[in-house]
């Protein structure tokens, strides 16, 4: 059973101030790895021991050195993934949109 994925409307800003050659990527990875048990830990995809500041309560990293983290939330209730932010990171700094998030 497939898994309904919704955005946020604080995510989509998130995806347009990154680079529009790997939009096409983020999008296909989220449908790829969050349709089916979004709720089961893998390499990538991990819980947050705390909620972070957008209440995503787990993580999915990909892309080139694991640099677009994507927070989302599971509700079992509506049986369906709400991505809460999207972002990029480059060593220590995380990026949501345009401002520096610090977790």
């Amino acid at each position: 059973m497939t898994t309904p994925i919704a955005y946020d409307h604080n995510s989509k800003p998130n995806l347009r101030a990154i680079e529009p050659k790997y939009r096409g990527l983020i999008r296909m990875t989220i449908e790829e790895q969050l349709r089916f048990e979004p709720g089961k830990e893998t390499r990538n995809r991990k819980p947050l021991q705390r909620p972070v500041a957008f209440e995503a309560t787990w993580e999915l990293r990909f892309g080139p050195e694991n640099r677009f983290p994507v927070f989302y939330a599971v509700s079992h209730e509506r049986r369906q993934v709400q991505i809460l932010a999207i972002g990029t990171k480059q060593r220590e700094r995380l990026m949501i949109g345009r401002e520096e998030i610090n977790l």
